[in-house]
């Protein structure tokens, strides 16, 4: 959820205990308000009913989007889509374990929320040189050398 919107008007809300519980736990864990909390679940909530099949998943303190019955986030998705020129068919033929399904929910949650998936692809594709820069100490091991 990179990009923010515009602001609605605030109103009051009152949570059960349970729940309230839960978004002060997680309001302590990632260093950031209630409002903020409830906000994201609340934005989440809405992704994940607007496309059926959606969830999130922790990363630090921000949230990834993935397609349920895959292990595969949607940006992997739409980087693999991208990957294979947009070529769908091929793209399920080489990797079987990849649903149309998947790749057609990955596509439209992608329509709602290009800036999100753009940024993750964007940090996956970083090149070597930048990525030794920032972790020196890191040896980096070829795909190929395990024999």
């Amino acid at each position: 959820m990179a990009r923010r919107a515009t602001k609605s008007k605030p109103f009051s809300i009152r949570l059960s205990q349970q729940t309230n519980r839960f978004v002060e736990a997680e309001a302590r864990r990632t260093k950031r308000s209630k409002g903020a909390i409830v906000e994201a679940l609340t934005e989440e909530a809405a992704r994940m009913r607007r496309f059926p099949g959606i969830g999130f998943r922790d990363e630090d303190a921000s949230r990834r989007a993935w397609v349920v019955g895959t292990g595969l986030d949607v940006w992997e998705l739409i980087q693999m889509v991208q990957d294979y020129d947009g070529a769908i068919e091929r793209l399920l033929d080489d990797h079987e374990n990849v649903t149309r399904r998947a790749v057609e929910l990955a596509r439209a949650y992608y329509a709602s929320c290009p800036d999100e998936i753009d940024e993750r692809i964007a940090d996956n594709r970083r090149p070597l040189s930048e990525l030794r820069e920032l972790y020196p100490f890191v040896e980096l091991v070829p795909a190929d050398a395990g024999g």
